[in-house]
């Protein structure tokens, strides 16, 4: 197990910096600082009587390492690669990567790479374990809507460290620094006492679902034909589809939501959610609630609904589409016009789920008074919210502001219509297209479904046209996000299909009931372990 070692506590107070090194509380005039041990729960609480500004919060443990074992340290956001790391593994950031393409694609805006270190250590937020067989050590955070938890794993000085993200926050009065779960046991054991301790479950209307998402085939080349095409596919199988889900391109620009692409959709987005519910499915559609494109009307006439860095600058989320920018949540215009959006694609065209991506742009930069943690909570309040009874399928999003507030969320990246993108793309942001890395991520996040929300692992992709992943990839996707996620989109047109691919079809609609037992990574080895119903199956895939 982990035994405490110290606590490193960094505030500024007026002109005065104050450094506290410490293994037990403390106090002064100005603040106090408790440090609580109770059971598996360890708990440090700042009280202070006047504004003070935190400039670090960091606890080390002791903890001897074996070569033997694996360091999970889960990433990020949604797409951030997540996966079981041997002990002398090391995590490459984007400095590598020219500062000249850096700046031009905004890389660094996709992840934690502003306030976080890249280098010799292993990091990650929110949760992680450290594993020797089928013994779970578990680390998890029970306070990240007071600010992100970063775990890192000093494996050469044997120590595990705890670091809030609460850099210039201001505080007067109680904050919840640091709440961690410690403990060892199995995998079931130690993940199902960590979500019954942060009083998490998937939500009640949420159930696991079979569709169709447009993206993968068409991508923004969607339009009321391409959709009435591939709504009719869902003929050619027996299986019954509970969602089909219109993707990016449906808008005239990315934020200005209610402006429909009148030459794309001539009949208006309610005649497609009417054709999708009269076929027998929810009507799902996608858009990203906190962000807008350059070449928006939003972006050219709203300039006051951007959020602002710390230098007065408008906050870029990414390079996507012409470039694009975060909104101000806290902005009153912002929030007003995203409940108009929402109440007007639920109430007035009939979508009954919300695809809400880009949703880490609400967070990128903390305010002096919210860490982004709980800037993040509280964008996923309000869009819980706004959505009412409507599902949400949530994606780029810090998973722990997801925890119970949507009903679907993605696990990991996007998927290619390839097995590990270009060369070139290989070398870029944790954040990539990957199949590969959308693959391992469904694995060793797995845990999360059916605990923190269901799991969308992203599309199985089985047509045998418009695609350069061989036979044997497309197997391999298919079955992993059916043996481990509860959303199973494609975006196949079905009359696609030859008997070949039906048969596989039918194969993963089995499998779905699957309950894992443990998953392996050596090398490119992957072994999956698994039950259905009584019977034990071994699985092994070359990743």
């Amino acid at each position: 197990m982990l035994k405490f070692k110290s606590l490193q506590f960094l505030y500024k107070d007026g002109e005065n910096d104050f450094m506290a090194i410490t293994s037990s509380s403390l106090r002064n005039d100005r603040m106090e600082l408790e440090i609580n041990t109770q059971d598996d729960v360890f708990t440090v609480t700042v009280r202070s009587n006047e504004t003070i500004t935190i400039q670090k919060m960091y606890a080390e443990f002791e903890y001897v390492y074996n070569e033997d074992e694996k360091i999970f340290l889960n990433g990020y956001q949604s797409w951030t690669d997540s996966i079981e790391h041997d002990i002398g593994d090391k995590m490459r950031g984007i400095s590598h990567i020219p500062c000249a393409i850096r700046e031009k694609y905004a890389f660094s805006q996709y992840g934690d790479y502003n306030f976080a270190d890249y280098g010799e250590y292993l990091h990650g937020w929110t949760y992680g374990y450290i594993r020797r067989g089928d013994n779970y050590l578990f680390m998890g955070s029970l306070s990240e809507d007071s600010g992100f938890t970063q775990i890192i794993t000093q494996t050469d000085k044997d120590i595990i460290a705890f670091q809030k993200d609460c850099s210039g926050l201001e505080i007067n009065g109680e904050w919840c620094a640091l709440k961690l779960f410690i403990t060892e046991g199995c995998e079931k054991e130690v993940f199902d006492l960590y979500f019954d301790l942060l009083g998490v479950a998937p939500r009640k209307d949420a159930k696991p679902v079979f569709g169709y998402t447009s993206w993968y085939n068409h991508y923004q080349d969607i339009s009321e034909e391409t959709i009435s095409v591939d709504l009719s596919g869902i003929d050619a199988i027996s299986a019954k589809a509970d969602v089909f889900q219109i993707d990016d391109g449906w808008q005239t620009a990315v934020g200005d939501w209610l402006s429909v692409d009148s030459e794309k959709f001539p009949n208006g987005m309610k005649k497609a959610a009417d054709d999708i519910k009269n076929a027998g499915m929810t009507a799902g559609i996608w858009l990203a609630p906190f962000v807008c494109e350059e070449n928006s009307e939003i972006f050219r006439s709203k300039k006051s609904w951007l959020l602002l860095d710390n230098k007065g600058k408008y906050v870029k989320g990414g390079s996507n589409w012409s470039g694009f920018y975060a909104l101000d949540i806290y902005n009153y215009e912002v929030r007003t016009y995203i409940k108009n959006v929402i109440s007007t694609i639920v109430n007035d065209w009939g979508y009954g789920l919300l695809k809400l991506d880009f949703l880490y742009a609400a967070c990128i930069v903390p305010h002096i008074d919210k860490t982004r943690g709980q800037i993040m909570s509280e964008a996923m309040d309000f869009l819980r919210k706004c959505a009412g009874d409507a599902l949400i399928l949530g994606c780029g999003v810090p998973l722990a502001s997801a925890f119970g507030k949507v009903d679907y969320c993605r696990i990991g990246c996007d998927v290619s219509l390839d097995w590990n993108d270009k060369p070139h793309m290989r070398l870029m942001h944790r954040e990539r297209i990957s199949t590969k890395n959308s693959i391992l991520n469904t694995v060793f996040r797995r845990q999360l479904d059916h605990r923190a929300f269901l799991s969308d692992p992203d599309v199985f992709l089985l047509r045998p046209c418009n695609i350069s992943m061989s036979e044997e990839k497309r197997k391999c996707l298919a079955e992993i996000n059916a043996l481990m996620g509860s959303v199973l989109f494609t975006s196949d047109n079905f009359f696609d299909y030859t008997e070949k691919e039906l048969k596989e079809l039918s194969k993963i609609m089995k499998i779905r009931d699957a309950r894992m037992i443990s998953a392996d990574l050596n090398d490119n080895e992957l072994v999956l372990r698994f039950k259905i119903g009584e019977k034990k199956y071994i699985k092994t895939y070359n990743i």
